[in-house]
C-alpha cells in the first residue's frame, strides 16, 4: 500500500476522524489516488467520483460533532444497480442504464451517507446483475489474488475493490448469491441479511424479492457496523455466543456438482475452528427439492424479463436476451410461485428446529473461480455451466430468504482464496457475525491482495 489509510479497516478511519486524528478530506484523497493506481488493472469501478467524493468529506470535516457518525469520513464503494444522486444508475451495461441521472439517493446509500461515509464511486458488475462472473461491454472486472481469474458475481467490482484496499467497505446486493460468491472469489467477508431487514426498494427490479442489500469488507467488525447502518440499528459489539450446535453439509443443490478437494478442506477446517472455539458439529444435509431449483430457476429467467420492459433488447448481450426469452416463457406458464417459495422457506427454517441446529456451515463455492473472460460474448448455455459448475451453494437461501455469511478461511494450492458459507434462521445476522468474528480470531486471513 501507498498511501497512509490505504489498507485502514472502516472502524479505525472513524474512529479516527471522529477524534481528530484524520481527516475525511485526507483519507478520501488517499483512497482515490489508490484507485487511480490500481483499478485500472482491476476495472473494479463504473465511475470515481472524484472531485464529488472530496467535496462531501470535506463537508464530513466541517461538522461540528461527529460523535454520532459510526462510518465518519470512511470511504465506501456502491454497486452500479443501487441509485447514487447525481449519477445514472448502469445496471452493468450501457444498453441497460437508465437515461437519466438519479435525483436522490437509494436508502441504503442515503443511510451510508448519514453515518458519515463517502461514496467514492460506483462498482461494475455483469449486465442485469444476471451472472456470477462480472464483465460488461468494456471488458472483464479482475481478481485481485489472480489478475487472470473473476471477481465473482454479480457484486465483483465490489469484492475487488474492497479485496484490493480501494475501499475498506462496499455496498452489494445478493439476489442468488451475489455478494457471497464475490465474497468467497476475493477473499472477503459478505453477508447477506435476511427478508425484509435492509431496505431494497428496487420496484420490479428485485427478482420478486429475492435480493438482499449487503456488505462487503474485510474484517467481521467493518461487517457489522456496515450490517447495522444499513439496517437503520445502533451499532453493537459482537459479544461470544453461547454454545452452538452448527451442522455441517457437503451437499450440493446442483445435480452432478461436487466440491472439489481444496473446498471440502476448508469446511472440515472450520468445522475444527468452530469446536475450538467450544461449539458442537453434527452432519446435517438438507434436502434440496427438484422443484425448488426449477422455481429458482424460473424465477431467476423471469427477473430478466421483467428487468428488461422499457429496454430496447436488440442492443442487451446474448446470453441475456436468451434470458429474457426463458424469462418471458416461465411467467406465461405460471412458473414463478410465491407459494412455492413461502414453503421452501417454512422447510428450511423447519430444518434448522428438526436437526436441533442453530446454524449451517456449507462450502461457499464447488471449485477456483473461473478465468476473467470476456463471458458476456460466449453462448448462454456456456454462461449457465461455468456459473453452476463453480457457484451452487448460494441460491437456496435467497430463495427461502434466510440470512447467510461469507467468511474466508486460507488460499487454495493455486493461491486464490478459499472460504465457507454459514446460513442461519430468520433474524441470526448477529449471531453469524458473532461466530464468523471467532473464525477470524482462531484463523486470521490475509485482509488484502497487493496489486
Amino acid at each position: 500500500m501507498t498511501t497512509t489509510w490505504v489498507g485502514a479497516t472502516a472502524k479505525q478511519i472513524a474512529r479516527a476522524v471522529r477524534r481528530g486524528d484524520a481527516s475525511a478530506t485526507q483519507v478520501v484523497a488517499d483512497h482515490l489516488e489508490q484507485i487511480a493506481i490500481s483499478d485500472p488493472a482491476l476495472g473494479a469501478f463504473r465511475v470515481v467520483r472524484g472531485g464529488e467524493a472530496i467535496t462531501e468529506a470535506e463537508k464530513v470535516d466541517d461538522q461540528e460533532d461527529l460523535a454520532n457518525l459510526p462510518l465518519a469520513g470512511v470511504p465506501v464503494a456502491v454497486k452500479e444497480n443501487t441509485a447514487v444522486a447525481g449519477l445514472q444508475t448502469w445496471h452493468g451495461s450501457a444498453a441497460a442504464r437508465t437515461p437519466e441521472v438519479a435525483e436522490e439517493d437509494h436508502e441504503v446509500v442515503r443511510r451510508l451517507r448519514g453515518a458519515g461515509a463517502v461514496v467514492v464511486g460506483v462498482t461494475r458488475m455483469p449486465e442485469m446483475g444476471l451472472w456470477a462472473l462480472t464483465d460488461d461491454d468494456t471488458g472483464p472486472a479482475r481478481n485481485p489474488w489472480d489478475l487472470d481469474r473473476t471477481p465473482g458475481g454479480s457484486s465483483g467490482g465490489s469484492a475487488a475493490a474492497v479485496a484490493a484496499g480501494l475501499v475498506p467497505i462496499a455496498q452489494g446486493n445478493d439476489g442468488l448469491g451475489s455478494i457471497r460468491i464475490p465474497a468467497a472469489c476475493c477473499g472477503v467477508v459478505g453477508l447477506k441479511p435476511g427478508r425484509g431487514v435492509v431496505p431494497v426498494d428496487f420496484g420490479d427490479k428485485d427478482w420478486f424479492g429475492l435480493v438482499e442489500n449487503g456488505v462487503l469488507t474485510t474484517t467481521v467488525a467493518d461487517a457489522a457496523l456496515g450490517f447495522s447502518v444499513l439496517a437503520g440499528r445502533e451499532p453493537v459489539k459482537l459479544t461470544e455466543p453461547a454454545r452452538l450446535r452448527v451442522g455441517v453439509s457437503l451437499r450440493s443443490p446442483a445435480a452432478g456438482v461436487k466440491p472439489d478437494e481444496p473446498n471440502t478442506s476448508a469446511v472440515a477446517a472450520a468445522a475444527r475452528l468452530l469446536v475450538d472455539a467450544g461449539h458442537d458439529t453434527v452432519t446435517a444435509d438438507p434436502t434440496y427439492p427438484a422443484g425448488v431449483a426449477l422455481g429458482v430457476l424460473a424465477t431467476w429467467f423471469a427477473g430478466a424479463y421483467v428487468n428488461s420492459e422499457g429496454l430496447d433488447v436488440r442492443r442487451l448481450q446474448p446470453r441475456t436476451r436468451r434470458h429474457i426469452t426463458l424469462g418471458r416463457a416461465a411467467m406465461k406458464a405460471g412458473l414463478v410461485r410465491q407459494k412455492q417459495r413461502e414453503a421452501w422457506r417454512e422447510r428450511s427454517i423447519r430444518f434448522f428446529a428438526d436437526r436441533s441446529i442453530d446454524l449451517l456451515l456449507t462450502p461457499a463455492l464447488a471449485s477456483t473461480p473461473p478465468p476473467a473472460e470476456r463471458f458476456s460474448g460466449q453462448p448462454w448455455r456456456r454462461n449457465m455451466l461455468v456459473n453452476a459448475a463453480y457457484a451452487p451453494y448460494a441460491a437456496p437461501w435467497n430463495y427461502a430468504g434466510l440470512p447467510a455469511i461469507v467468511v474466508p478461511v486460507g488460499f487454495r494450492p493455486d493461491g486464490l482464496p478459499l472460504a465457507i458459507q454459514m446460513i442461519g434462521p430468520p433474524d441470526s445476522e448477529l449471531l453469524l457475525l458473532s461466530v464468523a468474528g471467532q473464525l477470524e480470531v482462531l484463523n486470521p486471513w490475509q485482509r488484502h491482495a497487493l496489486v
